[in-house]
This record gives C-alpha cells, sequence and structure tokens, in this order.
C-alpha cells in the first residue's frame, strides 16, 4: 500500500494556479514532491540508483495533483476518474526506466481511487524541473 504524507494544499510556487475546471474537465499545474512548499526530493534520477528509492517523491508529487484536483471541486462533488496523466522525470543521461518510474504514481491512484485511477499516461525524460524536483506530475480529470 502507497501512502503519501498527510500536508495541505499545493502552494503554487509562482504565478499560476494549482488547477482549474472547464465544466465536468480539470487540469492540474505539475506538481513536484512538496510539503508546504518544500521539496522533499531532488533530482536527477540516477540511473544507477534502486527505482524503489524514489517511490516517496513520485506518489508525493501524485498526492499533491490529487489533492490540486479535488480542490476546485464544489461541495458534494466527487472526481470521476483521471482521465490523464504526465509524469515528467529529470533524470541523467542514460536512464531509460521513465515507464517503471511512473508506475508508482500510476499504482497511487489506483490505489486511491480504484479502476477510476487508470488512466492514459506519458513518462517524459526531461534536463530540469523547478527547484531541481526530480519528478512532477500533471493530471486532467472528470468531474463524477
Amino acid at each position: 500500500m502507497i501512502a503519501a504524507p498527510a500536508h495541505g494544499a499545493p502552494v503554487p510556487q509562482g504565478d499560476y494556479v494549482p488547477a482549474r475546471r472547464g465544466g465536468g474537465i480539470i487540469v492540474t499545474s505539475g506538481m513536484t514532491p512538496r510539503v508546504d512548499g518544500r521539496l522533499i526530493a531532488l533530482g536527477p534520477v540516477r540511473k544507477d540508483a534502486p527505482l524503489e528509492e524514489y517511490r516517496e517523491a513520485v506518489a508525493l508529487a501524485c498526492s499533491n495533483a490529487l489533492t490540486a484536483a479535488r480542490g476546485v471541486l464544489a461541495d458534494g462533488e466527487e472526481l470521476g476518474a483521471i482521465l490523464g496523466m504526465t509524469v515528467y522525470i529529470a533524470a541523467e543521461n542514460g536512464f531509460t526506466a521513465h515507464s517503471k518510474l511512473a508506475d508508482f504514481a500510476s499504482a497511487f491512484l489506483r490505489q486511491k481511487l480504484g479502476d477510476a485511477g487508470i488512466c492514459a499516461r506519458a513518462a517524459v525524460g526531461v534536463a530540469t524541473l523547478p527547484g531541481g524536483a526530480p519528478v512532477e506530475i500533471q493530471l486532467t480529470a472528470a468531474v463524477g
């Protein structure tokens, strides 16, 4: 079972909102593994490190995105399903397990939402991420 640390709503690190809603669709900003605005891990993801070393950071980034999505729901509403997820991974040259690292986020969503958490997904390697984060996650969700 994957548990993310208890924390409040994501704190924007710039001039943007954590999530925006249009009708029944919610799109989140990219969320990094932060608690109260502070990163719990730094990148880049090392090609020779065990993937398990990054599980907590990935789960926290995903939890922040899920919290952001829920933050724009009206009273009594729930998320219907996660439609899509993009997992950005700041990795050193030679890292090739992007999809396996993104599986930690998929497992987190499945654990929290059941079948509604199963979504289309992209895992993208990048040179750097904001603040030196190892991972950033963006969600698109439907209101249920």
